[in-house]
């Protein structure tokens, strides 16, 4: 009796040894829930589109460097990317967990570029405490490696010249220039970032080298290109009013907002209405195709990354453009030549309208998902759900940055000659990405 209660005994204590030392799974579930976490801070800190973009793109090549290590699929970034030319390296015979790595030098770069570190802090503690009761040792070492490589992505990080635009001066509105942008209601806000055309490219060898071509030419002949496009903007806007909540348009433009600028007067007050960013809505279909397409955890990282560096690419492009040829937006022009009481479906939001941000953005982060998961991918997009508004289905996810552009013409603070070269504009970043990047290993 007594060898029978000492086996079973001793059996019982190899098994829960056994058990702790079993190798820790990260999900693809926590790295999703890491990349909602920042995008719900990001709403909560209002960081603008280009900023966010930033804050996307870092923490994803940290764990894709590591997952990239040793890796018979995927390639490394170094001396891919602009000024990256090594990570510590990890050798064979390491004892390193690479995809729980990968998500705490995320977490670690997550919590240095917002301003809500204690919400990002909370979150990686709690999945710190599981860790480490599942496999205290794997974790130690794998958390060492990740904070590694997590300081060597921060020192590269810090060189792209983001901190010293911080001090660079405002942007000058041009007075007695109505061809420049000036100041739009209800919030009249300085223009933001003008000086992220200064911000270090990530691939790109320069952020003019897919300039557009010029903007038409300011001029109130109703003859001319410009003012046809103005009054498209009016017109469009006036036909969708007679169709009431109910137009497609306005569907449209609605879903497509991701403006985290919104300001609401209620009386003698004025508060934020806060959304999340173009990028980070890309982010959203990236992985919403994740999750369909069943990716595993290392496919998940690779589409979050090679995404999240279109949209950081797309942004230095589009402001480069946006501060050099400084276009007035529609609701300017047309307070004061058409009706001085007309308001945009959507709020305009505060920078210079040439090019469309939306449009260059989509196009080149449709370009990216297109080339991961296929030109015919079709799905569903709840990522506005949690601002009130309904799913919408798209066939492929050249269908929706079509829409997203066309979206700005509808909300009223685009005209059509940026939303066109924008696409273009955003398409060319795009498809030169896909081919200078090499990330996947020929078979």
């Amino acid at each position: 009796m007594k060898v029978k209660i000492f086996s079973v005994g001793l059996f019982f204590l190899l098994f829960i040894s056994c058990k702790k030392e079993q190798s820790i799974i990260v999900t693809t579930d926590e790295y999703h829930a890491a990349i909602d976490n920042v995008t719900q801070i990001m709403i909560h800190d209002i960081f603008s589109p280009p900023v966010a973009s930033r804050i996307f793109v870092y923490p994803n090549i940290a764990a894709y460097e590591i997952l990239a290590q040793n890796n018979k699929n995927y390639i490394s970034l170094q001396n891919q990317l602009n000024g990256l030319d090594s990570i510590p390296k990890l050798e064979k015979n390491s004892k390193v967990n690479q995809p729980l790595a990968a998500l705490i030098a995320h977490m670690e770069l997550s919590k240095q570029l917002v301003f809500s570190e204690e919400t990002v802090e909370k979150f990686r503690d709690s999945l710190y405490k599981k860790w480490s009761d599942q496999n205290e040792k794997e974790f130690i070492i794998s958390k060492e490696y990740g904070l590694k490589v997590a300081n060597r992505i921060k020192t590269w990080m810090d060189k792209d010249n983001y901190k010293q635009t911080r001090t660079m001066s405002k942007f000058s509105v041009y007075v007695n220039q109505p061809a420049r942008w000036q100041p739009t209601p209800p919030s009249y806000m300085d223009a933001i970032e003008p000086h992220w055309g200064e911000i270090r490219p990530l691939i790109l060898l320069s952020p003019s080298q897919f300039k557009p071509i010029p903007p038409y030419t300011y001029s109130l002949e109703k003859n001319s290109s410009f003012f046809k496009d103005v009054q498209e903007v009016y017109d469009i806007s006036q036909q969708m009013i007679q169709k009431g909540d109910d137009s497609e348009e306005i569907k449209m433009a609605q879903f497509w907002d991701c403006n985290p600028y919104v300001s609401v007067t209620q009386g003698h007050m004025m508060f934020a209405k806060k959304k999340i960013t173009p990028g980070a809505h890309w982010m959203g279909i990236t992985k919403i195709a994740c999750k369909k397409s069943n990716a595993d955890f290392s496919k998940t990282v690779f589409a979050y990354t090679k995404t999240s560096i279109g949209t950081f690419e797309s942004f230095i492009s589009c402001w480069d453009e946006k501060f050099r040829s400084n276009v007035v937006r529609p609701e300017t022009v047309i307070n004061q030549n058409i009706d001085e009481n007309w308001k945009p479906i959507l709020q305009t939001p505060p920078f210079p309208e040439y090019t469309s941000g939306h449009s260059v953005v989509s196009m080149c982060a449709a370009s990216i998902l297109s080339s991961v998961f296929g030109d015919n991918f079709s799905y569903a997009d709840d990522t506005e759900v949690q601002f009130g508004l309904p799913i919408r289905n798209f066939n492929s996810f050249d269908a929706a940055a079509k829409e997203a552009a066309m979206s700005r013409l509808y909300g009223g603070i685009h005209y059509r000659a940026a939303i066109v070269n924008g696409m273009d504009q955003g398409k060319a970043i795009g498809v030169y990405i896909v081919g200078k990047l090499k990330m996947i290993k020929e078979k």
